[in-house]
């Protein structure tokens, strides 16, 4: 497995008069990660990728993605590592952790970090959209089910 990024150009998506979103995504999964990209594809612009922490902190400077999605148990560097380290090197990019952990500790340790979003995988079809619009708009967006376990049909299916 490598640390190194990935920049994923041809990931873009199509929208009107607003600005497209650039997003980065770190996740150690393959297969999750083209899940999330085919999530997110059509309404973001993924700008890159990578398989670890570690390679979210070796991004060319000019790629600036307007929004991080980070799984949170990554090899070499988690993603709470990852974020801790982009806000101590003056990271404006917003943060949203995309992860299995429901448990209310994990929810609180990210916000504390600065996370703009915690969405959990199950939920990852509805709530991912969302959470990145309102981390954008300057809100903190929480998966709905980790108050109350509802996803869609087609969430739990991904």
């Amino acid at each position: 497995m490598s640390c190194a990024s990935q920049i994923v150009p041809e990931h873009s998506a199509v929208q009107d008069e607003k600005p497209i979103v650039r997003i980065f995504l770190a996740e150690d999964q393959e297969e999750m990660r083209q899940t999330i990209i085919q999530i997110l594809v059509e309404d973001f612009q993924i700008v890159g990728t990578a398989e670890t922490g570690a390679g979210v902190l070796n991004l060319p400077p000019n790629l600036s993605p307007d929004v991080f999605v980070l799984d949170i148990s990554m090899p070499v560097v988690t993603g709470i590592e990852a974020a801790l380290r982009l806000q101590e090197e003056g990271s404006r990019a917003k943060i949203i952790f995309l992860t299995v952990h429901e448990d209310p500790d994990f929810v609180e340790n990210a916000i504390a970090v600065g996370a703009a979003g915690y969405v959990i995988k199950p939920c990852m079809a509805t709530d991912l959209g969302p959470a990145i619009r309102k981390a954008m708009e300057g809100s903190t967006f929480i998966s709905p089910s980790i108050r109350s376990p509802q996803c869609s049909a087609r969430d739990k299916s991904l």
